[in-house]
């Protein structure tokens, strides 16, 4: 007896996340997978992408053997990839949380700007959803929660310029507040 279409489950789940703004041109991604060997090939699969899903405010597409969600927000686009066999409310539960996390950490401006502003969350973000395309938590509090952990820790001198300022601004705070 010969099984040729049987789907092995995997714990790699997630290929790949993708942001885009309404122009098509990238603002993050990873990739798990070695699908795309060149920075070329994937610029290109993510131009197909756009042209795919610019118009609609969020869906499934199976694209070039892949399976992807995706969210329209504003001026952004936010894309979770699986393979085809892949269970699309799994990755509609990782965009959603990617989503919902921003959402939270960034007083609900989850805009282009805003995202460049604060592009140490959304890494810091896709890290704690996601570990080599494993998924390790999908509750958007609990990231929220570490996210902001793991940026109190990070000692003064790797801090961004802004992150300093909203330092400074707390310490001044809480020192007229006495």
């Amino acid at each position: 007896m010969v099984l040729e279409n049987i789907i092995v489950p995997s714990l790699y789940v997630i290929k790949g996340i993708i942001i885009l703004d309404n122009d098509g041109n990238r603002i993050f991604s990873k990739y798990y997978s070695q699908s795309f060997s060149t920075v070329k090939e994937q610029k290109e699969f993510e131009k197909s992408l756009f042209n795919k899903t610019h118009k609609g405010t969020g869906d499934v597409i199976l694209l070039d053997n892949w399976t992807i969600v995706y969210r329209n927000n504003v001026d952004l686009l936010f894309y979770v990839m699986g393979s085809t066999n892949e269970n699309e409310l799994m990755l509609n539960s990782v965009l959603t949380c990617l989503f919902d996390s921003l959402s939270g950490m960034l007083r609900k401006n989850v805009e282009k700007r805003f995202l460049y502003d604060n592009l140490d969350l959304v890494i810091l973000t896709i890290d704690e959803i996601c570990d080599e395309g494993i998924i390790l938590e999908s509750d958007p509090m609990v990231i929220m929660q570490r996210v902001q952990i793991r940026q109190d820790d990070i000692p003064l001198g790797e801090q961004t310029v802004s992150q300093v300022l909203n330092h400074a601004k707390e310490q001044i705070k809480w020192s007229l507040l006495k």
